[in-house]
């Protein structure tokens, strides 16, 4: 009588293609090559690691800034911005920036649109605005903060810029990242030299924010 030789699945996954032996070995080459990109990344991330730009009001100049009626406002004021990029290997694309004026944590002009531009590595751009407002609403107290300001022979305003830049690395740009700015102007002020016509030289470096 022949003797019947019975194997089970596991003497039959000796012989045969071991799947787990496959997936083990799939799985250490992918995860190897997962932390090779990452690392990759990481290492170009903190060589070329960006700086945000840097905003200097150089100048101010208030034209207008009366009231037509209680709560009602009328502003002319033109600046000159100076744009900076510190980085070495970073180009920077600004995209949108809009900016206006406030006083005492309120808009004293509309916003205005500074056209899109490119800047490269460690340049430096000046940058001029029109602010107006025409009848703009205001608080009815705004009309008192500006007397007791000139009583005190200066008024503090700030100048606010929201925008969207990009990165440039050679070839790669990156997506759009929303930055804030916060200019910080002291202008000199006498009853008998109300706020129009006023001009100032600043030089002030601005708070910058993404």
């Amino acid at each position: 009588m022949s003797q019947i030789d019975i194997r089970s699945p596991k003497h039959c996954a000796k012989k045969g293609f071991n799947f787990n032996f496959f997936n083990k070995k799939l799985f250490k080459i992918f995860s190897t090559l997962t932390f090779s990109i990452l690392s990759l990344i990481l290492l170009i991330w903190f060589i070329l690691h960006p700086v945000k730009p840097q905003f200097i009001l150089q100048e101010i100049n208030i034209y207008q800034l009366n009231f037509s009626s209680l709560h009602l406002l009328n502003s002319s004021i033109e600046i000159t911005l100076e744009t900076r990029n510190p980085n070495q290997k970073v180009g920077v694309y600004y995209d949108v920036l809009k900016t206006y004026a406030s006083y005492k944590g309120q808009p004293i002009t509309l916003q205005t649109s500074i056209p899109p531009f490119y800047q490269e590595q460690q340049n430096s751009n000046l940058i001029s605005a029109s602010l107006v407002g025409n009848g703009l609403p205001v608080a009815p107290s705004l009309r008192y903060d500006v007397g007791r300001d000139q009583a005190s022979g200066k008024m503090i305003l700030v100048l606010k810029i929201d925008g969207r830049i990009r990165w440039k690395i050679a070839t790669w740009v990156s997506g759009r990242y929303r930055v804030n700015v916060n200019c910080v102007a002291i202008l000199p002020l006498t009853p008998l030299n109300p706020a129009a016509s006023l001009s100032s030289k600043q030089g002030t470096q601005c708070s910058t924010t993404l």
